[in-house]
């Protein structure tokens, strides 16, 4: 089903997106991830990607978003994106779960061509509980998402809010 928002922005409810778990987690750490793509079938690649997930023994998927099919920013020369939002329990801490995520977009067929161009399948760790991170990797609450609606769309239509 395909809601619109706005001229610009169309919300995609799919197998997967939206979803809550009542399971309970045993892993320690909260961590919202930011997905996004727009090279292929991205709403397929993510319940994809939802499955690789719940089949991890590094993370449980807690709650995921709708999906969000938007404008690109930066490089405009591009299709629109899908983003959607994964709240996950893990083990890993930052840095482990970014090297984690790197390892999974290289396995989805990411490639860094430049910056904010097409990709396959883009992870991006919003927030990871209520930690702040600023190293030359790694930058947490990522540093513009509250100026995304990339972002903001999907986060607004999570349950369990952060």
């Amino acid at each position: 089903m395909i809601k619109i928002l706005n001229a610009d922005n169309r919300l995609l409810l799919a197998p997967y997106y939206p979803y809550q778990t009542k399971q309970r987690s045993t892993k320690h750490y909260r961590a919202t991830l930011g997905i996004g793509g727009n090279i292929g079938d991205v709403p397929r690649r993510f319940q994809h990607l939802f499955w690789y997930l719940r089949r991890s023994p590094w993370i449980d998927v807690v709650e995921t978003s709708p999906i969000l099919r938007n404008p690109p920013f930066g490089y405009l020369e591009q299709d629109d994106f899908y983003n959607a939002i994964v709240v996950v329990k893990t083990c890993l801490r930052p840095k482990a779960l970014l090297r984690y995520i790197l390892a999974i977009e290289k396995r989805f067929g990411r490639k860094r061509l430049f910056q904010d161009g097409p990709r396959t399948l883009d992870i991006d760790i919003i927030f990871y509980g209520s930690e702040v991170v600023n190293s030359e990797q790694l930058t947490i609450p990522h540093p513009a998402w509250h100026t995304r609606s990339s972002v903001l769309i999907p986060l607004s239509y999570m349950k369990s809010k952060n």
